[in-house]
């Protein structure tokens, strides 16, 4: 397993490593309602970095968790992102796409636009990420890969930087979608975290139900995978490991952005991962499930209400599923 690091005291600090490869500017609109084809005054706009690993990694910095962001980026977005945490880019992109939210303040709704992103042209780019990730493992207790991908990077890369981390006995969470979530799902130890679209197009099979999501998730881990974690929106998680399966909800699900609320999940997850080879899977749902809820009541995404999520922990229920019933389906 990775180890962890000390400060100037002699307190352990336990560094989580987060790869985004396709990062961005998240730009957040607030207007009173939106309505197609015709003008808004908005009220207020936020600009940030964003991209799903830096999501993961700002909630885990909130959470008390140091953690290093890498992947891609330009000089202009890894500066900026220096300024506010521990980075280590490969500068690798010739400019850094945008994101924009346009958020409801009637009601809480948000509609996402989201820019494909800037191509690597770099022969050698995925080269130095993977050179970058192999050296930063020995100092890594958990590891995120989070995000799309950039046009010129292969989708076996994610799967590739996961087998990296296993191999280095570190626990890590991929939480891509397409090829490169198939293909993750082929590596050994890994923790996959899908939504329920995602898990039906990896699997091809339906996943509205629990009882569906068991059977869809079960082959995944009969072939290895440590764990599957599957968001399930307003209706909260499940996670499916070898031998158990539990389901997390609130009782009253909360409106809002739910933009970062799966990175949020993702942070919570891998800050268990980190402390512990054997898990406390109900304790981790718990938190995932009231951190990513604490993130829907944040209009920009990479951002929880803490004493929101400290009110709603006690809330959270967890029930424990009968796994048979998928694997005998």
């Amino acid at each position: 397993m990775g180890v962890a690091s000390w400060d100037e005291t002699g307190k352990v600090v336990m560094v989580i490593l987060t790869v985004t490869m396709n990062p961005a500017y998240d730009m957040t609109y607030r207007v009173e309602h939106f309505e197609r084809g015709r003008p808004h005054r908005v009220r207020s706009v936020d600009q940030r970095i964003g991209g799903r690993g830096i999501n993961v990694t700002r909630v885990l910095n909130q959470l008390g968790r140091y953690a290093r962001a890498t992947g891609f980026s330009d000089h202009s977005f890894a500066a900026a992102a220096e300024l506010e945490m521990p980075v280590d880019f490969v500068h690798a992109l010739p400019w850094v796409r945008r994101t924009v939210v346009i958020s409801e303040s009637d009601d809480g709704t948000a509609t996402a636009l989201w820019e494909p992103g800037a191509r690597v042209s770099d022969p050698h780019a995925v080269d130095q990420l993977r050179v970058r990730v192999r050296g930063l493992l020995a100092d890594t207790s958990g590891m995120v890969i989070a995000g799309s991908l950039p046009g010129g990077v292969d989708v076996s890369v994610p799967a590739e930087l996961a087998r990296l981390a296993v191999a280095a006995g570190v626990p890590v969470v991929c939480d891509v979608d397409g090829p490169a979530l198939e293909l993750a799902a082929g590596v050994p130890g890994v923790v996959l975290m899908p939504n329920v679209e995602e898990l039906e197009r990896l699997t091809g099979r339906p996943a509205t139900t629990i009882p569906e999501i068991l059977a869809a998730a079960d082959p995944l881990v009969a072939s290895g995978v440590a764990a599957v974690v599957v968001t399930r929106g307003g209706a909260g998680m499940l996670a499916l490991t070898a031998d158990r399966a539990w389901s997390a909800a609130l009782p009253t699900p909360l409106a809002g952005n739910p933009t970062g609320a799966g990175d949020a999940a993702a942070a919570a997850i891998i800050a268990g991962l980190a402390m512990s080879r054997e898990p406390d899977w109900p304790a981790l749902l718990v938190d995932a499930v009231a951190i990513s809820a604490a993130a829907v009541v944040i209009p920009v995404a990479g951002e929880i209400d803490r004493g929101l999520r400290d009110t709603l922990t006690p809330t959270v229920r967890v029930t424990e599923l009968e796994v048979v019933r998928a694997r005998t389906a």
